[in-house]
């Protein structure tokens, strides 16, 4: 039985809070404060893919997207808020032609159970736009209570996230700031000096699709720490994670162990630790280390493919991550970063970035990915992919 039935009726009472609210707030003085908020930005995303695929040969596609997004708050009360985030975006490039399928696929990347999606026109030129965000959330002393589309962060480290088990990402969608986000209920109770117990469960259509679990956050030793137990899909779950200092280096680390309710399933643990340090010249290096124990150790070509979930973060079983960050300008960054795993082929993520800001809210990006590895013939590439991005906030 569905935790959440008649999806479709979440629209219709979504715009007329927000009819509602701006009829309210057209009708107030100037004198009564305004108890609703509005921003949000434009992107402009330019690419160049350099493919050399094995039985089809070389080619190279280019690509195109204006993205806009909204971010609506309302404040009704002093313990209610309504937050709704509208993520549009326009394809006409070549990579949403020759992509089977691309069109429904954004539907189903972009809504969990509830069907939010407002427009999904067009055939070669596609636009598409959705909630991605869209919730309701109490506040009365220590209690916190949200209900709807929301992003449920569990995780501690920067790269990879064991814990993140409502929303898992993945490190190569770096244009996706926001991240996905479930439709969930997630009810949190503040204790003492940096602590909280907090319970969250996922809405589904079947039972197979269940996930629900509890987080308790403490302070101990001037480190952040937490431990989790729940279950997710068709896993058990048990996990946890820290936050803190060695000196001046911040020290992080989670892991989860998955233990699989079905006989034909693995078991699997996942862990990661990391570690950062900012020097004097502004110079920012981070490092981490992912343990996935059902990783493979023999194939290196499923960096784009592979079932992304807190279960399995990256396809390998053990992978290196390194960042280096340095401000050039106090205008102009640029960042390197790139993720290596030791397996047959020596797959090696490269990831570099330049950003320029042009305004107080205009930025403009250049981006590259890069992967190599091992072949019969060479240790090259085969995929290269570069992205010019302009974005305007207001």
């Amino acid at each position: 039985m569905s935790l959440i039935k008649g999806s479709r009726l979440f629209l219709p009472i979504l715009f007329l809070c927000m009819v509602v609210t701006g009829t309210s707030n057209a009708q107030t003085t100037d004198s009564k404060e305004k108890n609703w908020s509005l921003q949000g930005y434009t992107k402009s995303l330019q690419s160049l893919f350099n493919l050399n695929i094995p039985g089809i040969g070389e080619q190279t596609i280019s690509d195109n997207f204006l993205h806009n997004r909204l971010n609506f708050n309302w404040y009704p009360s002093d313990n209610w808020t309504f937050k709704a985030g509208l993520r549009t975006r326009f394809f006409f490039g070549e990579f949403a032609r020759i992509q089977p399928n691309f069109k429904a696929s954004l539907n189903d990347a972009g809504n969990d159970v509830l069907n939010l999606t407002l427009l999904n026109i067009g055939d070669k030129n596609i636009l598409h736009s959705y909630f991605d965000r869209a919730y309701f959330q109490y506040n009365k002393d220590k209690l916190e209570v949200r209900f709807g589309r929301q992003r449920i962060n569990w995780g501690i480290n920067t790269v990879w996230n064991p814990n993140d088990l409502f929303n898992a990402f993945t490190f190569t969608d770096f244009d996706y700031e926001e991240r996905p986000g479930s439709d969930a209920l997630r009810i949190q109770y503040y204790i003492g000096y940096a602590g909280s117990i907090e319970f969250a469960i996922k809405a589904f259509d079947n039972t197979d699709e269940i996930t629900a679990a509890t987080l308790y956050k403490f302070n101990k030793w001037n480190y952040d720490f937490q431990v989790l137990a729940g279950w997710s899909r068709k896993d058990v779950v048990l996990g946890g994670g820290w936050a803190g200092n060695i000196k001046d280096w911040g020290f992080k680390g989670e892991f989860s162990w998955f233990n699989s309710t079905i006989d034909a399933v693995d078991n699997n643990f996942v862990a990661t630790i990391s570690a950062d340090y900012s020097f004097e010249n502004s110079l920012y290096w981070a490092s981490g280390l992912l343990y996935n124990k059902a990783g493979t150790s023999t194939n290196s070509a499923n960096i784009f493919n592979f079932e992304l979930s807190a279960r399995n973060l990256y396809p390998y079983k053990w992978s290196v991550f390194t960042s280096v960050g340095y401000p050039i300008t106090p205008l102009f960054n640029m960042n390197l970063a790139l993720i290596y795993s030791p397996i047959d082929g020596h797959p090696l993520f490269l990831t570099p970035t330049l950003t320029y800001s042009l305004g107080q809210n205009l930025d403009v990006d250049f981006v590259s990915q890069i992967i190599l590895q091992d072949t019969a013939e060479r240790y090259g590439s085969d995929i290269q992919a570069f992205f010019l991005r302009v974005k305007w906030s207001y």
